[in-house]
């Protein structure tokens, strides 16, 4: 089915112009001279995507009023602004409010750059729509889940948050939740009704990190928006930070300071108020100790530290988990909810290395796959999956130990065997202490010099 486009300007010659142009390439169009005629237009059938000229003269409401319509009624329609008249403020003013590009009339408008224009916004419309229902099933529809000591220390900080503006870094291995509870801050925050823009830099190319983070100005007078702009006024995560070059450190350093950047080929500074969260699963520490990061960037992001455990250290927190996946995943998916026996010594022995994540994924392989067979049937095919995977971690784990000097290997060993009986007391280290035979401060000290982090 073709896309539906309404285009909205008062000056005939232009209207007639770029509906040409449109129906030439087999959109629907539906032409309007002013926002009375739009917003018939509207209530009619909200259309696929708007181009509205800034300036809409006989009427007392303009394009921009316009744009907040139609936006108010379905904020996923891609709205284009066109003008030969209006300034540089209006222009970023309506790219802020929601448009998604702004097209100046005149010596640079053509044909080309307007369907290009078109055909990239009903894309990235498309791409929106698709991410949104995936974020919907990974973090809008899920909650933080457990009653740990961890779990309820990262609930009682979001808290703490909720009516502050403070940085967050979040630290955890991956699957571990750390975008949920960034999106969690972000919800309980004055932020809430603005947006909310996740950037990883660990999937970026070197060469694209200006142009994502900070947009590029052309000569042509068309901008490209970066993260930076579209988080403006609200909340930007930049997950896995460490990834992050260098020099662009040294440039989101400049926007915590300042709250101002320039784009590629700007000439002005561009103020902005952006709150920054953000994540790494990696060794912040280490990496400030071995020159790959910043240790002025890394005190200014870490203001309030929040670190969340890998599943093997709250284990006391899987039947939670899994009753409240099962549930949620076969209302997302309108099947049969499964029954899990979560009684079993294998989703307490297995190493989870995806976190909380990979178990989500097994409710929902399991949920899916299972949802008419009995008890002690998906049960066995936990077991199998589990069984699996574990033996192809253990092999892992083991190559890597023969290959080493023995110094390595004893370390290899003893991380493996301290991990193991941790997950076995719930990341109780008294108990773990006892059942060792070995002081508990000793434990403490051995436990950090293995880099590993167990729960009091």
């Amino acid at each position: 089915m073709n896309k539906e486009i309404l285009v909205i300007d008062d000056n005939p010659d232009i209207r007639y112009l770029i509906c040409n142009i449109l129906k030439e390439k087999n959109f629907n169009v539906r032409p309007a001279a002013n926002f009375g005629q739009a917003e018939l237009e509207i209530n009619k059938k909200l259309p696929d995507l708007a181009i509205i000229d800034i300036k809409l003269d006989r009427t007392d409401k303009d394009g921009i009023d316009l744009l907040k319509l139609i936006l108010k009624k379905n904020n996923t329609i891609p709205v284009i602004m066109i003008s030969g008249h209006a300034s540089v403020q209006i222009a970023l003013e309506s790219i802020r409010l929601g448009a998604y590009e702004f097209i100046e009339k005149g010596a640079s408008f053509s044909k080309d750059k307007l369907l290009n224009y078109v055909n990239r916004a009903i894309e990235a419309a498309n791409l929106k729509q698709e991410k949104d229902i995936i974020e919907n099933k990974l973090f809008h529809s899920f909650d933080l889940i457990g009653k740990s000591q961890s779990i309820l220390k990262v609930k009682k900080i979001i808290e703490k948050l909720s009516n502050t503006e403070s940085r967050v870094l979040i630290s955890g291995p991956t699957g571990s939740g750390k975008e949920l509870v960034a999106r969690k801050i972000h919800k309980f925050s004055p932020r809430n009704k603005k947006p909310f823009v996740v950037i990883n830099a660990a999937s970026l190319k070197e060469t694209t990190y200006e142009k994502e983070l900070f947009g590029q100005e052309f000569e042509d007078g068309t901008i490209s928006f970066g993260a930076l702009d579209r988080a403006n006024k609200g909340t930007l995560l930049i997950d896995e930070v460490t990834e992050m070059p260098i020099e662009i450190q040294a440039n989101i350093l400049r926007v915590l300071i300042d709250q101002k950047f320039k784009r590629i080929n700007g000439k002005k500074d561009i103020n902005v108020n952006i709150r920054i969260i953000s994540s790494s699963s990696k060794n912040l520490n280490e990496k400030v100790s071995t020159g790959k990061f910043r240790e002025d960037l890394f005190h200014r992001l870490n203001v309030v530290p929040i670190e969340i455990s890998p599943l093997t250290l709250r284990t006391e927190d899987i039947p939670e988990l899994i009753n409240y996946f099962k549930k949620k995943i076969s209302e997302i998916n309108g099947v049969k909810e499964v029954e899990i026996d979560t009684n079993n010594d294998q989703l307490y022995t297995y190493n989870w290395p995806g976190n909380v994540r990979e178990l989500r994924n097994l409710i929902e392989r399991i949920t899916i796959l299972s949802a008419n067979e009995s008890k002690e049937n998906i049960n066995k095919s936990i077991n199998d999956i589990l069984s699996n995977k574990d033996s192809l971690n253990k092999d892992a784990i083991l190559q890597d130990t023969f290959a080493s000097p023995l110094k390595e290997a004893r370390e290899h060993f003893e991380k493996e065997y301290l991990t193991i009986q941790l997950k076995k007391n719930h990341g109780n280290i008294s108990k773990t202490a006892d059942f060792i035979g070995m002081e508990r401060s000793a434990l403490h000290r051995k436990l950090k010099q293995l880099g590993i982090k167990g729960i009091n």
